[in-house]
């Protein structure tokens, strides 16, 4: 019977060197012994993952991130231990949350070798849902230590060894940071080696205690003196702190509050100093300075000051926008940006917009161009697409009296950068005949677009990404709506609280995608939580791996098919109630 035909293992099956079976299992002499309540689960875990029992198949990452808090905080610890433990036939392996194999140290060369052989290696990852029952995934599984001795590991290949791992947590979130696991061939397996494990692991805890204590010192340190010298807003933000002083919760409402926070991501981990100005939603400009705070050579976090920037007064009329046909939104923020390109558009002032993919950079150009002048034609060129022949046609539009919209124009390399340089500087030798208007988009960084094409752009104009003016999200969503023809879809209350609070990667584009999939499932009626793709039920910020947006969507189908019942979404997923739970927070999943 193949493990794929097994449905629940018969007492005393095997399938390759693996006893399948839920109460008892083979000692090495042939003994029945009871199998122990955790391996029994995890077995089961195991079968329902579909693990090979004959062979493991850990997942292999080439890039492994050596200075993280673990990594900082383990590594003198582990340097000790390997000292200690020179001469015995055991091996020391730490792993990060996700069970990927950070380090690995002492083992004689017969035990290295062993170990080599089924990939228990650096950068390999070693989740039970990849190899089986072991001491690292079960021990991250049931969030706990525990000892995998030899027979009981699922998969044939790694009985050979035992293995006792320790999980180690974060002393402020208590989220899994790794396990400290404690490796032997099964011949030399005793009790002690859990109590090794877990003793390493503390130790590399209490070592966290410290580096985070002293990071959040200095952190504190920096803020306060903020705050006494600058007497106006200060926000501090780490990795597990964000402060936020009197001044500021009192000059800024909560709806500027939270913009400010939600600005405050892209300073976040930076490690040098940069200033940022940002729209907030009630009208306010304000300055954000940021300035980073290090322990030696560790970020701590930083510390950003707020200024209000005082704008020149705008008259009555100019303050009144009128109404632009294409442009979607009412928020303070886009709608300074729509005032920046008409005021830019009506004294026919070339203009770059830069901003991040699809946060509506030609859309909104193409539409205050049309508004402005809507007699002459627009055309817009991509050097993706036009490639050699973009200059030419370039020219050729110019000499036609059009109008022009470069696309994506740091793209734009080598004779097709030099050729356009010199079609632009003919026409403002006035070479050309009419009074010909011309645009760039850009991404953010335009650090890759040549100095001599900037020259003939006086204004930029920074789109802002979705993000920074959520409030512009039910608009979008009816607008976006419309432009696609459906018209009989409606959002419910808390389905658009959700999306606004998405952190939108793709901007505008994103949302479009996200319409467009719910569409597919529902063409009219009101669009519940339930109805959304599995990546707009988390409200996690921090940019997913591909396995992990995998195993987020899953958990997402999973409470979707069984109703929010955690403890049947977890035995269908194979995981632990502890695990999903841990994983709806960790994904922030709304459920």
């Amino acid at each position: 019977m193949s493990q794929c035909e097994m449905a629940v293992p018969r007492q005393g099956a095997t399938v390759g060197a693996v006893p399948l079976v839920t109460d008892v299992k083979e000692t090495a002499m042939g003994a029945a012994q009871p199998v122990r309540d955790p391996i029994r689960v995890s077995w089961e875990r195991s079968h329902a993952s579909q693990v090979d029992v004959d062979r493991p198949a850990p997942a292999y990452f080439d890039r492994i991130d050596r200075e993280t808090t673990l990594m900082r905080a383990a590594r003198p610890v582990i340097d000790a231990l390997s000292a200690e433990l020179h001469n015995e036939p055991v091996c020391i392996i730490l792993t990060d949350a996700k069970g990927v194999v950070l380090d690995r140290r002492g083992g004689d060369p017969a035990l290295l070798r062993r170990l080599d052989s089924v990939d228990l290696a650096p950068g390999f990852q070693y989740a039970e849902s990849a190899v089986g029952t072991n001491g690292i995934g079960t021990a991250l599984e049931v969030c706990g230590p525990i000892l995998v001795d030899g027979a009981e590991h699922y998969n044939g290949k790694l009985r050979m060894f035992s293995c006792a791992g320790a999980p180690i947590t974060h002393p402020v979130t208590g989220g899994l940071l790794g396990v400290l696991d404690i490796t032997t061939q099964a011949r030399n397996s005793n009790s002690i080696l859990l109590s090794f494990a877990k003793l390493a692991a503390r130790r590399i805890h209490e070592r966290v205690v410290e580096e985070a204590n002293a990071l959040d010192h200095a952190l504190l340190s920096d803020y306060y003196a903020a705050c006494r010298h600058s007497g106006g807003p200060v926000l501090a933000l780490g990795d597990e702190v964000f402060m936020m002083n009197s001044y500021a919760q009192a000059r800024f409402d909560a709806i500027d509050q939270a913009a400010l926070i939600d600005r405050t991501r892209d300073a976040r981990g930076g490690t040098k100093p940069q200033v940022f100005v940002t729209d907030l939603p009630s009208g306010t400009t304000a300055r954000m300075a940021y300035r980073p705070t290090f322990v030696g050579d560790t970020l701590a976090g930083g510390v950003i000051q707020i200024k209000e920037q005082r704008l020149p007064a705008r008259s009555h009329q100019a303050a009144r926008l009128p109404v632009v046909p294409g442009t979607t939104g009412t928020s303070a923020v886009w709608q300074h940006v729509i005032q920046e390109m008409l005021e830019a558009c009506s004294r026919s002032e070339w203009l770059i917009a830069d901003g991040e993919p699809g946060a509506g950079k030609l859309s909104l150009l193409r539409a205050v161009r049309r508004h402005v002048a809507p007699e002459r034609r627009l055309a817009v060129l991509d050097p993706a697409v036009t490639g050699e022949e973009l200059v030419a046609e370039a020219r050729a539009e110019l000499e036609s009296g059009a109008d022009l919209i470069i696309r994506r124009a740091h793209l734009l390399t080598g004779e097709a950068l030099d050729g356009f340089t010199e079609l632009l500087q003919s026409v403002r030798d006035g070479a050309m005949a009419g009074d010909a208007w011309v645009a760039l988009t850009l991404p953010s960084d335009r650090t890759e677009i040549a100095d001599q094409l900037l020259a003939f752009f006086p204004r930029t104009v920074e789109v802002p990404p979705l993000r920074h003016h959520v409030e512009d999200v039910p608009a979008l969503v009816r607008s976006l709506l419309a432009t696609a023809g459906i018209h009989g879809l409606t959002f419910s209350t808390a389905t658009m609280n959700q999306l606004m609070r998405l952190p939108w990667a793709g901007n505008i584009t994103h949302l479009r995608s996200v319409l467009a999939a719910v569409a597919r499932r529902r063409r009219s009626g009101v669009v519940e939580l339930a109805d959304l793709p599995p990546e707009c039920r988390a409200t996690t910020r921090r940019q997913l791996t591909p396995i992990e947006a995998l195993e987020r969507d899953a958990i997402v189908d999973a409470l979707s098919t069984y109703d929010g019942d955690k403890k049947a979404s977890a035995t269908a997923l194979g995981m632990s109630r502890a695990t999903i739970y841990r994983k709806i927070r960790e994904y922030g999943i709304v459920t």
